[in-house]
């Protein structure tokens, strides 16, 4: 069984910061197979007994990770040429293994989920399992609305001839510019901008916000990220 510094591993289970961790250790509110440890660097497994204040620790088999995605960031584990969502997570968060659930453009930002999970990858990403995915979106030229919200829930039939699944379109702002949101079932690619384009106009900004019923956390900035807990996941999963 690999091994990790305690600290790091703690901190990896969504708990405390790693600094925070350190600090118990050094209060000495954390102990290791029943004894208790003053060094946050000793390396410990995840079958090693845990204790904070007392209580075990209870350690997950898999990592679930929100992060609020920025630009110029590549939806991929590794990449030889720009920074990945998984190169950019804090040293506390990061595992072996780690990927992203769903691929966001280069440009798009929001809502990236990261896991080493993936039967739980697998069942979120298949139109088969109707988990939306959530988009604001924001358009170059105004287009008519109404014909484009039916067209959505029609099915848009992109240039190439895919047909698209039913998705939903809410218009947030009309004024100076359009601004939509959006509500996918299926992530082909650069499909949102491709919605638009068959519609006569081009996205300029894209988030996401939401995977099934999780927003995404308000006060992650961008570049930031965090553990999804056992309830949220729940809520990705909701119909």
């Amino acid at each position: 069984m690999k091994k990790e510094r305690l600290d790091k591993l703690i901190a990896s289970q969504g708990l405390a910061s790693r600094n925070d961790v350190k600090s118990m250790v050094r209060r000495g509110e954390v102990s290791v197979n029943g004894a208790v440890i003053k060094d946050s660097s000793i390396k410990v497994s995840y079958e090693d007994d845990i204790k904070i204040k007392g209580k075990s620790l209870l350690q997950t088999e898999f990592t679930y990770i929100m992060l609020n995605k920025p630009k110029g960031v590549v939806s991929a584990s590794e990449d030889k040429r720009d920074k990945t969502v998984v190169d950019i997570l804090p040293d506390e968060l990061k595992r072996k293994n780690l990927f992203p659930a769903g691929r966001l453009d280069k440009d798009t930002t929001g809502f990236s989920l990261i896991t080493d999970d993936g039967n739980f990858a697998h069942r979120i990403l298949s139109p088969a399992r109707h988990v939306d995915k959530t988009y604001i979106a924001e358009v170059s030229e105004k287009i008519d609305f109404l014909k484009a919200k039916q067209a959505f829930a029609d099915g848009i039939v992109l240039s190439d001839g895919t047909v698209l699944l039913s998705a939903k379109l809410e218009l947030i702002e009309d004024g100076e510019k359009q601004v939509f949101k959006v509500v996918i079932k299926e992530g082909k690619y650069h499909q949102i901008k491709r919605m638009f384009a068959s519609l006569g106009t081009s996205v300029v900004e894209l988030k996401r916000i939401a995977i099934g019923g999780l927003l995404l956390d308000s006060s992650l900035k961008e570049g930031e990220a965090r553990i999804i807990s056992e309830s949220e996941l729940k809520l990705i999963e909701r119909r």
